[in-house]
């Protein structure tokens, strides 16, 4: 059975573009962002890593550490990298992980044998700094990754693990938010000065409380 929501993220050691790593040594009390790739040199893939590496300054605001995983060996991704970086006219300079014995694909349930036996499914799994999984994503091998998604994600699960609140759709950075039902409606004024509005009595917003 595949990782699960609030499962602890599996460690492990591998060979990186960075050289040796060690998963927790590595992101240590970051959040961080693993994501699988089916092969070197795919080109939704290419565009992909490109994407990470220009939003490089958005994951480091955020305390996040990324990391990449493909099947292929270390030498392979070297090359890639320079094609990458080339053609998205961007610098990789975070690890990507060289999984040829399927390993760390194993671990985290990246080989889904009706899509490939032998190739890793294009997962996302963002990991909170006390090693948890928060989320789980996988793509099919058409669809380019939304990387603004998953940074909104990261913002919606870093504001909610520090106060009583919860996002609704669309949510953006810096938008409303939903007061969880567990806070009575008297209590809400105490815990958010900001003042909020009673939609239904289970429905009730207010201001982002750390804006």
């Amino acid at each position: 059975m595949g990782l699960r929501l609030g499962d602890d993220a599996p460690n492990f050691k591998a060979q990186t573009t960075i050289g040796d790593i060690d998963f927790y040594d590595y992101i240590k009390d970051s959040w961080a962002v693993l994501y699988s790739h089916p092969s070197d040199f795919t080109p939704v893939c290419t565009t992909e890593l490109g994407r990470t590496a220009q939003l490089k300054s958005e994951f480091e605001k955020r305390n996040v550490k990324v990391l990449a995983l493909s099947v292929d060996g270390v030498e392979d991704h070297l090359q890639w990298v320079k094609d990458i970086n080339e053609t998205q006219n961007t610098t990789v300079d975070f690890p990507i992980i060289a999984d040829e014995d399927r390993h760390v694909a194993e671990l985290y349930d990246m080989i889904h044998p009706n899509a490939s036996t032998t190739f890793t499914v294009r997962s996302v799994f963002v990991i909170g700094p006390d090693r948890k999984v928060k989320l789980t994503l996988t793509y099919p091998a058409s669809t380019g990754r939304n990387f603004y998604e998953i940074l909104r994600v990261i913002d919606s699960l870093q504001l909610t693990a520090e106060y009583s609140v919860a996002t609704p759709a669309d949510w953006k950075d810096g938008e409303d938010v939903i007061v969880v039902p567990a806070i009575k409606t008297e209590d809400i004024p105490a815990k958010f000065p900001k003042g909020f509005t009673e939609i239904k009595p289970y429905l009730r917003v207010t201001p982002q409380p750390n804006k």
